[in-house]
């Protein structure tokens, strides 16, 4: 008598990948809806976060700040913070990966005539809508706290899409975390380890003129910098970026980054999809 075998990519027609990353899409935002809890805690944290920066710190940081992020540490602040806020967002594809594997979600999934490659990108595409979210709620709570913008609006929607970007570039490396280490509370400790380093060791919170040399080569030269820089230029104008900077080279390295990390973790994220439903 014949066995049914689980469908792989080969078996299905390339058609398949869209359709199927719109419903994992889909399922994965109703989650968001059905389970509030999550999108509610994911919320509270950025918000406390830019508060207790902008009134704690404020005082003491604001005086190493440029003088044309309009004299407040908040217009500074703030496009570094999301990008802070973005890459710890990110890493909850990784935990719910993992989750799903946990649950035996992947496991159904994987008797399913579906493309594997579609998992994955539905489940980044959805948090990335989820980060998009947290991010627009993140700016509204900074203008009632006095952020403003200075290079006019359209700059503020460019520095939104190269967050984005970068937030879904930084979801695909996690998604391998999540893929590799496969426990939820091992893979929520593991998030922290590439993100902690890059974000307090870069431009997010002070300028890197106020950091000893070796650190501040360091800091100057990583992705989180490149992004935070890029994000202000486009915010505040070019006047805030080091001298002889301009804005669109930083933009252009931002999105450099971007595509350089997604083209390098995406394929192994699918490998190691195939590895384990197999």
């Amino acid at each position: 008598m014949a066995t049914a075998t689980a469908p792989t990519d080969v078996e299905l027609r390339p058609g398949r990948f869209w359709p199927d990353m719109l419903v994992i899409t889909r399922r994965n935002l109703l989650r968001n809806v059905r389970l509030p809890q999550l999108l509610l805690f994911a919320t509270i944290q950025p918000v406390m976060f830019l508060v207790l920066f902008t009134f704690v710190f404020g005082g003491a940081i604001g005086g190493t700040i440029p003088a044309e992020a309009g004299g407040d540490y908040i217009n500074f602040l703030l496009p570094g913070l999301m990008v802070q806020i973005a890459t710890f967002g990110a890493g909850q594809t990784g935990i719910g990966l993992s989750e799903d594997l946990d649950k035996g979600v992947i496991d159904r999934f994987r008797s399913l005539p579906m493309s594997r490659s579609a998992v994955l990108a539905g489940r980044t595409l959805a948090d990335l809508a989820r980060n998009a979210f947290v991010t627009t709620l993140m700016l509204l709570v900074a203008f009632a706290i006095g952020f403003r913008y200075q290079n006019g609006f359209l700059g503020l929607v460019g520095a939104l899409l190269v967050v984005l970007a970068f937030t879904y570039a930084f979801s695909w490396i996690f998604a391998c975390i999540g893929l590799r280490v496969r426990s939820p509370e091992a893979v929520q400790s593991a998030t922290f380890l590439p993100v902690f380093p890059l974000v307090f060791a870069s431009s997010v919170f002070v300028p890197t003129e106020t950091m000893p040399v070796w650190l501040r080569t360091f800091a100057e030269n990583q992705p989180v910098t490149v992004v935070a820089n890029a994000m202000r230029g486009l915010i505040l104008g070019p006047g805030v970026l080091e001298e002889g900077t301009s804005v669109l080279e930083q933009v252009l390295l931002a999105l450099g980054w971007s595509a350089a990390i997604t083209a390098v973790f995406a394929p192994i994220a699918v490998r190691l999809y195939r590895r384990v439903t197999s």
